[in-house]
């Protein structure tokens, strides 16, 4: 039940966004709504092949770095919402696993992608590399892994699996997951950045490209 707090609580900073920003937008703009009903979409799929390890130790591809850089991590949350519920109605997840998903899965990676691009914007060079490289496929690799780990404290935690248990068959993983996961998110923040920067909220072509080669 815990989880589910947690889950609903996250909500709060993500509305009043969504009010100024997100909605004004999806309702003006077609082409808005078709990229996100996509990315929707794209991610149900994505999701809805999964690999069932054990009990609550499950396995997919995220692709919520892409997400995250796209929308900023409270638009990104929110999406995530009638994702999940459109699993729980095809029969992917129960309905009693909905706020664990929600925070271990969708949160979770969420906030960590969205603190590994803040730490590069903050902290790292500037330039169109810098954001490829590092807030998308190294951060892709960063927010799988701890998805992972947590999923995996998590069942420590409710005592459902042991802690030799979960490392020898779930976190493993991690080491085959983390560069395809990463791979995924670079492909997707490279071909977006390139091609279409309009659509990456966090992407900014005075702060990424000319400011980069002005100094120069």
């Amino acid at each position: 039940m815990w989880m589910w707090l947690i889950a609903l609580l996250a909500i709060i900073p993500c509305l009043s966004d969504a009010k100024r920003h997100f909605f004004p937008k999806l309702f003006r703009e077609p082409s808005f709504q078709h990229l996100t009903f996509a990315m929707c979409f794209g991610l149900f799929l994505l999701w809805s092949a999964e690999a069932g390890v054990k009990e609550g130790l499950n396995i997919h591809f995220l692709a919520l770095t892409s997400l995250t850089l796209m929308y900023g991590w409270t638009i990104a949350y929110l999406l995530c919402f009638p994702i999940v519920l459109s699993l729980t109605l095809f029969g992917s997840l129960s309905y009693e696993l909905i706020g664990q998903y929600l925070v271990l899965s969708c949160l979770i990676p969420i906030l960590t992608s969205y603190a590994v691009f803040l730490t590069s914007y903050r902290f790292l060079p500037r330039n169109i590399f810098i954001y490829i490289f590092i807030a998308g496929f190294l951060n892709g690799a960063i927010s799988g892994s701890v998805q992972l780990i947590a999923t995996g404290l998590f069942n420590l935690i409710i005592d459902l699996h042991q802690w030799q248990e979960i490392v020898n068959n779930y976190l493993i993983f991690i080491v085959l997951l983390a560069f395809p996961e990463g791979l995924l998110n670079g492909m997707a923040i490279t071909l977006l950045s390139v091609f279409k920067p309009e659509w990456l909220r966090t992407f900014s072509d005075r702060d990424y490209i000319y400011n980069h080669y002005h100094k120069k």
